[in-house]
Formats: C-alpha cells, structure tokens, sequence
C-alpha cells in the first residue's frame, strides 16, 4: 500500500506526488459552476450580437470549467495523471484566451473612433496582430510547459518553458497597457484641442463610441490578468516546496477568482453596442453588419 502525505497518494505508489494537498471538491465544484455560468452569458451575447471577437473570450471560460472538471476528479484520485493534467493546463493557459480578446478590442476601438489610428503607437491593422501573436506564443509556451511538469524528470525543464511564457504573457501585458495609456492621452488632447469634450467630459467620441468606458473596462481586467500572471511566476519560481504550491487557497484567490473576476467585468462593464456609434435618434446603428464589425464607422450627417 502505498504511503499517504497530508492525504495524497504518489504517482504509480512510488515516491513521486503529483499534488501536494488534497484538492478541495466544494472549491472546484463552485468555480466550475461560475464559469460555465460565465461561457453561457457571453455565449448569449456572441450570437446575440453576431460580435465574433467574443469566441477566444469564451473558450477562456470552456478551458477554465474544464480545468475544474480535473480538479474535482483528482479530490480522490491524487495518484493519477490525467486529471493533474487537465486541470494543471487548463486552468494555466486560459487567462491567454482571456487576453486575446482583450487585444481585438483595443484594435477596434482605436480603428473604430474619429481620428483614433493617428491617435495609436501601433497602426490598428498591426495592433491586433502584434499582440495576439504573442499570446499564442504564450499560450503554446504555458501548455507545453505545464504538461511537461506532470512529467517525471522533466519537471524542471517544464517548469522552465512555463516560465518563459509567463514572462512572455506579462512582457506583452505590459506593451498593451503603454499602448493603451498612449492612446489614452493623446486621443484625450485631440479632442480637448478639438473642442469635442464638450458637456460630457469626453466620455463619448464624435461617433457615439463610449471610449473611456471601454478603456476602463480594458485597464481593470488587464490589471487582474496581470496580478494573476505575476502570482504564478512567484508560485512556480518558489517551486515544489514552496508556500504556494503547498496552500490551495493561493490559487483560489490569485488565480481563479481573480480569472472570475476577468468574465464579470467584462460582462457588467462592456457590450457589444459600446463598438457601435449612436445615430442621430440616439439609438445604435445597426451591429453584425460588415459597416459595424470590420469598418471603421461613418460619421452621419
């Protein structure tokens, strides 16, 4: 009979423990319930607004319910494989789906504004390209990496590419958010030079495009992506005996709560008509069409 620490079984009853707790049940039971909540509700608005941007978003929240799926599997099962993998990758790799999106809206709110790309350190049409690209860099890095690290013996080098694209995710996070500032301020000078502010604070661009708002919305998840990034790169540099891979509680609160966090600010805080200027009635122009989605809005007279 193999031998028991703090509850978990060694992998193939060696010597080798793939966890170092117990997985929680309960915990894993209610994130996987928030996410697939999550999935559903901006599921509802990718096809109620045809807005495709949406998709990278939601396999963000599919992989992270998928990632709990594992967690709860392994409660009582902590010398098998496969749901260590599952929830090790899943969970990991999400927050990169989650930042996907993050970088489209960027793109088509600075090609979507009056005078916006002239506004931007990174013409729209590379912006978007710039960024995903190094998220799915990123994201190949993360999932290698942590499949590796269920690998006896290659734990190190696992934990290494792991690494690497953690700092690839936060180095790219880090040139998204001075991108966005630089928008921020020079599109903000524009439209003061411009006489645009007006009443309302600027809030509105000519077009009816609620830009602060959206850039609040990006700076917030942004902020949270980012806190949980540096938190693995700290959980993972600490390594095997350290305090976080150790205390399960550290993940729920840096990683998946945080992760939950991304879906409801993203959902409370954006929708879909923020990307659609207001016709003079004050209503939306019609969205999916491809005026709306792929072309820069006109201005009505």
């Amino acid at each position: 009979m193999a031998e028991k620490v703090n509850g978990v079984l060694p992998y193939k009853g060696g010597t080798y423990y793939l966890w170092h707790y117990v997985p929680s049940l309960p915990g894993a039971i209610i994130f996987l319930i928030l996410f697939i909540v999550a999935a559903i509700a901006h599921s509802y608005r990718m096809f109620r607004f045809r807005q495709w941007f949406y998709i990278p978003f939601i396999l963000g929240c599919i992989f992270e319910a998928i990632g709990y799926v594992g967690f709860a599997l392994a409660h009582d099962k902590t010398d098998q494989l496969l749901p260590f993998i599952i929830q090790s990758v899943f969970i990991l790799v999400a927050p990169a789906l989650f930042a996907a999106t993050v970088y489209m809206i960027l793109g088509r709110l600075i090609a979507r504004v009056p005078s916006g790309p002239s506004c931007s350190l990174i013409r729209p049409s590379w912006l978007t390209k710039v960024f995903v690209f190094g998220d799915v860099f990123s994201f190949l890095l993360q999932s290698s990496g942590g499949g590796m690290m269920a690998m006896e013996g290659k734990q190190d080098l696992g934990q290494n590419i792991l690494l690497v694209g953690l700092f690839v995710q936060i180095v790219m996070f880090g040139l998204f958010v001075i991108v966005a500032v630089a928008f921020h301020v020079r599109y903000s000078r524009m439209l003061a030079v411009s006489g645009a502010y007006g009443s309302s604070g600027g809030h509105r661009a000519p077009a009816g495009i609620p830009w602060l708002k959206v850039l609040y919305m990006l700076y917030a998840v942004s902020l949270l992506i980012m806190v949980r990034s540096i938190f693995r790169v700290i959980e993972y540099l600490l390594g095997q005996d350290g305090y976080p891979l150790n205390n399960q509680w550290t993940l729920f609160i840096f990683d998946s709560l945080l992760m939950f966090l991304v879906t409801a600010l993203f959902f409370f805080m954006f929708h879909p008509n923020d990307m659609v200027g207001k016709d003079q009635d004050g209503g939306y122009d019609e969205v999916g069409t491809s005026t709306s989605v792929e072309m820069p809005l006109r201005q009505k007279p």
